[in-house]
């Protein structure tokens, strides 16, 4: 047992263990800095919605069309720019609907290119935990030759939701933070 406290200990010092929450869901959370994209922009026709429901989760839902060569929904927040150097992870508490979504970051809100890692939703609460390090560079959902995401800072966070089919989709957000 004191070899697990000692390990333990040891770990977060040389980890850390300070976190910051990004975005905490309540009933009386401001959503002004939350807004929906979805490929209306390009002339598609799906459409997505995001609020607050009534046990105060962000709930983000919709539905995906493949009409008029559309085919994602998107939800994005803005913040003032964080300094990254500090973080390692990304922790999100959701509950998804068995859909595969991509949460996206990008470190200046003028980049076109979004950083993304791939979340398989269960339908149940679970909380995930993205290594930001492995977030690499797309625009437009084609791969860039870039480096993975610098971890230098941070400027908007996003949740998309595009799976080459029709369909509805609902994804609740607890809270979402950075260790």
């Amino acid at each position: 047992m004191k070899y697990i406290i000692l390990i333990t200990s040891l770990l977060i010092s040389i980890m850390g263990n300070e976190s910051v929450q990004l975005f905490d869901f309540k009933k009386d959370s401001n959503l002004s800095n939350w807004y929906v994209v979805d490929d209306g922009v390009m002339g598609g026709r799906s459409g997505g919605h995001f609020e607050i429901n009534e046990e105060g989760n962000g709930t983000f839902y919709g539905k995906v069309s493949l009409e008029n060569n559309g085919g994602f929904s998107s939800v994005r927040y803005r913040f003032e720019q964080k300094e990254m150097s500090d973080f390692k992870f990304c922790k999100i508490r959701l509950k998804g609907d068995g859909k595969r979504y991509q949460f996206r970051v990008k470190t200046d809100k003028y980049d076109r290119h979004s950083y993304i890692h791939y979340i398989e939703t269960s339908g149940e609460w679970e909380t995930i935990t993205i290594p930001l390090a492995s977030m690499y560079p797309t625009f437009r959902g084609r791969e860039l030759d870039m480096p993975n995401y610098p971890m230098e800072q941070m400027e908007e966070i996003a949740f998309l939701i595009a799976n080459k089919k029709a369909e509805s989709f609902q994804l609740q957000l607890d809270w979402i933070g950075l260790e």
